[in-house]
């Protein structure tokens, strides 16, 4: 909601860690939600959009990348509001236009995201309208190769979904799949140098100001997986996991395991960097390191959510 230190017309709606945070930007002209959560928190995010802006209309939604995270409520915003015009960075409006849930990552993640359409693209060095101001486009490649960024200079806001956070950055997903791209994370870091934000909207976690302390946490973060891939692979896997047990609450341990070994990134990352173990005797490893860190309880049975 209304920030003391975002630009008038920001209004940032925090959500938990299944969704991403939806920051919408509203002025005497339009409305724009960048953002728009998890499939299964959809209903919530129509709630939350319309019962912000009463009769007025959602006019654009801006998707910072394509994780289902990010753009899972877009087909419920597109129903409720038919007029919406929905903008996505370039190279995957094709995909989405043929929904191939494999080259999108839905399948691949073991994830779900509900179809949507695209009527234009978010193209970096261009300049998108909110809030009366107008908010750059900045390429922000690395956890996802198609991501961006918004930055609107006199305020100095960076809305920098999962490029930075106060704590670090999310997973780099090429490089579970053999692509070199901890590089990439560190030019996006170089990038939001440059740019010297004060106020970060981050795509998880709460509205922080921007400093060097969070810019030494990410590039102690990135120096530390790119010195051990294996280190940000197990990393990969555990959230991978949190993520399924923060979308069913409780599941029972045998069905997690069925589930995980369905999931192709599992058994990529499982291939590539833990091959030596079974994947049962992984799989129980990585569950334990989670009910050790508090992320998860369980019982005889069943897994939970903690």
């Amino acid at each position: 909601m209304p920030h003391p230190h975002l630009p008038d017309g920001v209004h940032v709606f925090e959500r938990g860690w299944l969704s991403s945070n939806n920051i919408l930007c509203v002025d005497a002209r339009q409305s724009v939600l960048v953002d728009s959560g998890y499939s299964t928190h959809a209903v919530q995010t129509v709630d939350l959009v319309s019962g912000f802006l009463g009769e007025r209309p959602l006019d654009r939604l801006l998707n910072t990348h394509l994780h289902s995270d990010h753009c899972g409520g877009n087909a419920a915003l597109q129903v409720r509001y038919p007029e919406l015009r929905t903008l996505i960075p370039p190279g995957q409006a094709a995909l989405v236009a043929v929904w191939d849930e494999a080259a999108l990552t839905y399948a691949p993640t073991g994830q779900v995201c509900t179809r949507f359409t695209v009527d234009g693209l978010l193209v970096p060095g261009t300049t998108v309208r909110m809030a009366d101001a107008d908010w750059e486009v900045h390429a922000a490649t690395g956890h996802d190769p198609h991501s961006v960024v918004l930055f609107e200079p006199v305020s100095h806001t960076l809305i920098s979904a999962d490029a930075l956070w106060e704590n670090g950055f999310g997973i780099v997903f090429p490089e579970l799949e053999g692509e070199n791209a901890f590089a990439e994370v560190g030019a996006t870091l170089d990038m939001i140098e440059r740019l010297a934000p004060r106020w970060v909207v981050p795509g998880h976690g709460a509205v922080f100001r921007y400093s060097a302390e969070v810019m030494d946490r990410s590039r102690q973060r990135l120096d530390a997986f790119t010195k051990d891939p294996r280190r940000h692979a197990r990393h990969a896997a555990k959230v991978l996991l949190k993520f399924k047990l923060l979308e069913l609450q409780r599941v029972k341990q045998d069905d997690l395991s069925s589930w995980a070994s369905s999931v192709s990134y599992f058994r990529l990352i499982r291939e590539r960097f833990f091959s030596s173990i079974s994947i049962d005797d992984w799989l129980a490893d990585l569950t334990e390191d989670l009910v050790r860190s508090g992320a998860a309880t369980r019982d005889a049975t069943m897994i939970f959510n903690a």
